[in-house]
């Protein structure tokens, strides 16, 4: 496989891009953490940036709702965020110090995140009412979370050591991952129907099934720390290796290739594929990148 990178530099020169998204405008939306704005970016490479209301806010991950609706997570402002023709609203948590992180969309059509400081699933509907369901063990410190095949929200336990399963009723199932300490941070459901994570201190990828059954897949690159994952198009995933500054891909059958992005120490983080395939990347070093490739 041949592979191709861009870079763009945003243009406030001190920007800390963390997560970032495809809309269904073909855009793609990111946060910028330092900056407290989110932006876009188009396929030519031409940004723009909005500034959130609350100061300060800790903006963390973001997704494109099937209607086409944002949504973000601010991290330390306690809020969710979301941006729908061009109005952005903040809805507070319930309670303080909760520390929203990760957010998807439901089966059920409702948003739902992560509270890694509050130990809890949240939920959260398009008018702005929010529910909450507490994890059984303490301190999971839950983070991202995906929608399953299987209808129901899937979600991993950094501190935990788990792979977390809740239904759209709240009820929820715990699977203990087989490496101690493994850190797990991203998951995302795989084109094989299974779920696949990322282990920032086993320095492995996951792979479970909805039964519960799972497997690990050792990085060949030391201290990777890889961090989100997302499905790619071709019975693949892409991932962000934090520690090695490279995007990493894995095949449903556990085959794994790294490409080492151009810029040093670029820090990437979040992740996603684009309408046509390309695989787009967050660097925390003021930078979006993008990988093309091609099958040989």
């Amino acid at each position: 496989m041949q592979v191709q990178f861009r870079e763009f530099t945003l243009p406030s020169g001190d920007s800390a891009p963390y997560s970032i998204t495809s809309g269904q405008d073909r855009t793609l939306w990111f946060t910028d953490n330092k900056r407290n704005k989110v932006g876009t970016i188009t396929h030519s490479g031409a940004i723009d940036e909005f500034s959130i209301p609350t100061a300060n806010a800790g903006l963390s991950v973001i997704m494109a709702s099937t209607n086409g609706d944002i949504w973000f997570t601010e991290n330390k402002a306690n809020q969710i965020g979301r941006i729908s023709n061009g109005i952005i609203d903040e809805y507070p948590l319930p309670h303080s110090d909760s520390e929203p992180y990760g957010i998807t969309e439901g089966p059920d059509g409702m948003i739902w995140f992560t509270e890694l400081a509050g130990n809890r699933i949240g939920r959260i509907t398009k008018s702005g009412k929010i529910d909450e369901f507490p994890l059984p063990q303490r301190n999971s410190f839950p983070s991202f979370i995906t929608a399953g095949y299987d209808g129901a929200l899937w979600f991993t336990e950094n501190q935990g050591n788990r792979i977390g399963r809740i239904t759209s009723e709240g009820k929820i199932d715990e699977f203990e991952i087989p490496t101690p300490q493994s850190g797990p941070v991203g998951i995302v459901s795989g084109p094989d129907g299974a779920l696949w994570f990322t282990e920032i201190l086993g320095n492995q990828i996951g792979r479970i099934s909805i039964h519960g059954s799972i497997e690990e897949f050792l990085l060949p690159t030391p201290s990777a720390k890889p961090h989100a994952i997302i499905s790619g198009q071709d019975n693949d995933l892409w991932f962000t290796e934090w520690g090695s500054n490279q995007i990493g891909r894995i095949t449903i059958n556990g085959e794994i290739t790294s490409y080492p992005i151009p810029t040093p120490e670029s820090e990437p983080h979040g992740i996603t594929i684009s309408f046509d395939g390309a695989v787009w990347f967050a660097e925390e070093k003021n930078k979006i990148g993008e990988l093309r490739y091609n099958k040989e």
